[in-house]
């Protein structure tokens, strides 16, 4: 399981020009799946990411967690960060959860996100999303699991 996380201070996903999902300051999660992932990588992505002080405190030290800062989740399914880029010029998916393991892992890194009392908002699993961000900072990390 992979996640590219990003600081923002706002964020939002549309769906046929419809916001399905919108947040001010948090985290932006891209969550991918991949064959022989499974709820422990999920359980542990999400408490990484909660607990994770990429906040700056008083003094401009990164030392705040998201709940430290009152942020927000935004948690999007991203397909594409299972490709593999090394061989040829066209990724190659092979490593991909298959769409319905996918959605079923998805569902529940957000659930798991939910239980943690943070505001959480989401995209559609397997939609064509438009995401726009602010990155803050910019602050970018990439957690594997």
């Amino acid at each position: 399981m992979k996640a590219v996380i990003q600081r923002v201070t706002s964020a939002s996903v549309a769906v046929a020009d419809q916001i399905v999902g919108q947040i001010g300051p948090g985290i932006v999660v891209l969550l991918g799946v991949e064959k022989g992932d499974a709820e422990a990588q999920a359980d542990w992505l999400v408490d990484k990411i909660c607990g994770l002080r990429i906040f700056s405190d008083v003094d401009g030290k990164m030392n705040l967690a998201l709940q430290d800062v009152g942020g927000s989740l935004l948690l999007i399914s991203q397909f594409t960060l299972a490709g593999n880029c090394v061989k040829g010029k066209r990724p190659s998916f092979d490593t991909a959860a298959s769409a319905d393991e996918g959605k079923r892992l998805y569902d529940y890194f957000v659930t798991v996100a939910k239980r943690s009392g943070l505001p959480v908002e989401t995209g559609i699993f397997q939609a064509d999303m438009q995401v726009s961000l602010v990155n803050d900072g910019p602050v970018t990390f990439i957690l594997e699991r």
